[in-house]
């Protein structure tokens, strides 16, 4: 009696129950009556193989291939509802092809009909369980669970294949312990301390009920009932198994049951029992003692009755006692599917028998035709109508359409409920299998909401995760992404490279659009620029019509008109050329940058070399006879300047031929920038022409250098030295400056270097004429000319 289980025994009345309907039932084996046999394997595998090979021969001590049955048939066997204990009896019947019906065993491996030919069960295989389960842990988003499987090779199985599933979908094991009915308290403690240190919130629990008690008894000891367990279908939630403060570690469970149908009558069945009215029903008194707390007198005992805790203070049972509002409770009601699918199984093998016995018109073939091989042959093919409508087949492995029911523990002040909150239906077409209605949920107290079971929080969008070394996947730490990478979902595994034309904000989880940059005449920079270009062409035009205005003087004929008015127009030019640098750029600015100040700025450098020779020329020519005073004309100056001109328009006409400038968007040289530039084409070209102007004023400040102490009050020697110094000094500056600028910086740099070296010899060649022109004009007389000057003019 103490190993007696209401729960367990609710399973046998549905197995009789399904027979009273089917022996009452005048369409379904009319004139024939089922019966049953019943064997207790205890939880023992060596006890299911003896009680099989009992029931197969008719023996209390089994007799292999006997068979001491006179006046009956055995037509089939239900049972067991363990995996592990319908195993053995499985291969035993394959080998007699006798059938056998399960009404709980979901063992995957059962469906092999090599092995097991003669077996069926009522319940889905765990092949599709297996998969559910993981698929339930990752609706929920958990990826840091623990397992506890049972200690056999039906739970070491299951424990693979669960953990395979769950792994393929980001789910880690942070532990897998082993339990078992028979294990010590030893063994008990020490799977206790692994969950207590543990992490984890949830736990998946695969293997019978029965091996769990002393486990959960354990946890509520050692005060562990914040865990919540994700129960496999063969975890029967029993509540008379546990005491009340093993409830509290069970509440909040989210479990599989089979699905289950209706069976009308079956409640009143259940309440209308009595040892009276039954008593050829196996256990029934045993039953009795058990609901109502009673022993029955020595005179009213049975075999199936205990005889312990017969004292005098025993409340004696009379039979007459009714079980009303207790049947509910004792039988657990709320939860019938191991025992509709016990209902199953006999529908499954009267039907089997209905079409065996080719019953027709309330008339059945003799019952001795019934043999074990062909019950079995119209098993296979043998389909039945439930209740509820639906048609059931068993397929080609002996199975049924997998579906279960979600159920949840919920357990208020002394009331244990299972509350089904979802479906999980394995020929949904869509891509979600599981049905589930949250807001029904209710967790336990350690949580309100929706519990947490990671082992690190999850990465924010902006962040990716590094695994931990030496721990799971599922432990990690979050990293920024990098400068110009993005990750907009959270427990990103990388982050992604923004494209070229954008760039990560500063929170790292989108990519924005990059600026498009160059040197624009509203900003700051650019304005500043203009005003100085206005200035400075301004301040050319006036020095162009005062030099034009005094061309008759003698300052300005000894400085030779001419160059003077050529150098002027260039370097009025030079500095209009540096609008084309600002703006946006265009194809044609683009050509006209480079080339267009490559050309202006050596009409300008080779009019001062032009300037300088002539200076030389003039003071060596200086004696009536001498061969140099027939260059002092023009000529030579409009060579130097034509040659030095032609030579720089040709490497420009070569460039503009060969790559020519092109404006494109750079998106390399600054990360969250598009600088809009224009692409000098082949960068050999920009420097030879920075080149061929750097060689001329080499060449002007060398030959100015030489004749800076010739003597004259109007030698401009000295002037053209000082000059090309703060040339060659702004564009030896220039080109550092040049390198280590980028984007509009860049133009801006080239224009200030345009800008200075043209007001350098503007400043250099022309102020102190002008000064002597508008406040000296006494010095402009040809009395001051040195002696031997000679006007070249």
């Amino acid at each position: 009696m103490v190993w007696f289980h209401i729960r367990y025994y609710r399973d046998v009345l549905g197995l009789i129950f399904a027979l009273s309907e089917v022996n009452g039932s005048p369409n379904l084996l009319p004139n024939v009556t089922l019966g049953f046999s019943l064997v207790d394997t205890c939880m023992s595998e060596l006890r299911a193989v003896r009680g099989v090979m009992s029931l197969l021969s008719g023996s209390a001590n089994p007799i292999p291939d006997y068979d001491c049955y006179l006046q009956s048939v055995k037509a089939g066997i239900v049972g067991d509802l363990l995996s592990a204990l319908s195993l053995p009896i499985a291969r035993i019947l394959g080998v007699l092809h006798y059938p056998q019906i399960s009404h709980g065993a979901t063992l995957s491996s059962l469906s092999n009909k090599i092995n097991f030919p003669s077996f069926f069960r009522t319940v889905p295989s765990n092949a599709f369980q297996n998969i559910a389960l993981s698929q339930l842990v990752g609706h929920f988003g958990w990826t840091w669970v623990g397992m506890l499987v049972v200690d056999n090779d039906v739970g070491i199985q299951g424990a693979q294949v669960i953990q395979a599933s769950m792994e393929r979908i980001g789910v880690c094991i942070a532990f897998l312990e082993k339990i078992h009915l028979s294990y010590s308290a030893r063994q008990i403690s020490s799977v206790v301390q692994v969950i207590k240190k543990s992490t984890v919130n949830v736990i998946v629990l695969h293997g019978p009920e029965v091996h769990t008690k002393a486990l959960l008894d354990a946890l509520f000891a050692e005060g562990v009932t914040g865990k919540i367990f994700i129960t496999s279908a063969s975890f029967g939630i029993t509540p008379g198994l546990y005491s009340k403060n093993t409830w509290k570690v069970l509440n909040g469970t989210i479990g599989l049951i089979p699905k289950t149908g209706d069976m009308p009558g079956f409640e009143s069945f259940l309440l209308n029992l009595s040892p009276s009215d039954h008593s050829s029903y196996p256990f029934i008194r045993v039953f009795w003692e058990k609901a109502f707390n009673c022993k029955w007198t020595n005179g009213d005992r049975d075999l199936q009755t205990s005889d312990v805790l017969d004292t005098n203070d025993t409340v004696q049972c009379t039979g007459k006692e009714e079980l009303g509002e207790k049947m509910a409770l004792l039988f657990e009601t709320n939860d019938l599917s191991y025992t509709y699918h016990a209902y199953l199984a006999v529908y499954a093998y009267a039907h089997a028998l209905h079409s065996l016995l080719g019953c027709h018109d309330g008339i059945c073939k003799k019952f001795s035709d019934v043999k074990p091989w062909k019950v079995l042959h119209h098993l296979k093919k043998s389909s039945f109508r439930t209740w509820s409508g639906e048609v059931l087949t068993f397929d080609a492995d002996g199975d049924l359409t997998a579906s279960y029911d979600i159920i949840n523990v919920q357990v208020l002040q002394n009331s244990f409920n299972l509350v089904k909150v979802g479906k999980i239906n394995t020929e949904s077409k869509g891509g979600d299998k599981i049905t589930l209605n949250i807001s029904s949920i209710l967790w336990n107290e350690q949580f309100s909401h929706i519990p947490s079971s990671v082992c690190s929080d999850q990465c924010l969008p902006g962040y990716r995760k590094v695994p931990q070394q030496g721990k799971p996947v599922c432990c990690y730490t979050c990293l920024p992404c990098s400068v110009g990478e993005m990750a907009n979902n959270s427990d990103a595994i990388e982050c992604l490279k923004c494209p070229p034309d954008q760039w990560s904000n500063e929170e790292k989880d989108k990519c924005i659009q990059k600026v498009i940059e160059f040197l624009t005449y509203e900003e700051p920079l650019g304005i500043m620029l203009v005003l100085m270009i206005v200035i400075f062409s301004a301040l050319t035009v006036c020095i162009l019509i005062l030099f034009a205005k005094h061309q008759e003087t003698p300052i300005i004929k000894a400085t030779n008109r001419e160059l003077s008015y050529i150098l002027l127009v260039s370097l009025m030019l030079c500095f209009l050329c540096c609008l084309v640098f600002i703006g946006q750029p265009t194809q044609v600015t683009c050509l006209l940058r480079q080339t267009f100040f490559s050309m202006v700025f050596c009409i300008s450098i080779s009019s001062v070399l032009a300037k300088t020779i002539m200076v030389i020329l003039a003071f060596k020519a200086t004696r009536l006879n001498s061969p140099l005073r027939k260059w002092l004309g023009p000529i030579i100056p409009r060579h130097v300047v034509g040659l030095c001109s032609g030579l720089q328009i040709l490497i420009c006409s070569v460039w503009l031929y060969k790559s020519p400038p092109f404006p494109s968007l750079n998106t390399q040289i600054e990360n969250h920038k598009i600088i809009f530039e224009c692409n000098e084409g082949q960068k050999v070209f920009f420097y030879m022409t920075l080149g061929f102007m750097g060689l001329l004023a080499m060449i002007s400040f060398f030959v100015a250098f030489l004749a800076k102490n010739l003597p004259g009050t109007y030698n401009e020697a000295k002037l053209i030295t000082f000059s090309m110094l703060v040339f060659c000094c702004v564009w030896i500056s220039f080109i550092p400056a040049y390198l280590s600028t980028s984007g509009k910086y860049t133009v801006a740099v080239q224009v200030f270097a345009i800008l200075s070296s043209s007001a350098g010899l503007l400043s250099c060649i022309f102020l102190s004429k002008c000064y002597i022109l508008l406040l000296r004009p006494e010095r402009n007389s040809r009395e001051l000319l040195v002696s031997g000057n000679r006007s070249y003019n």
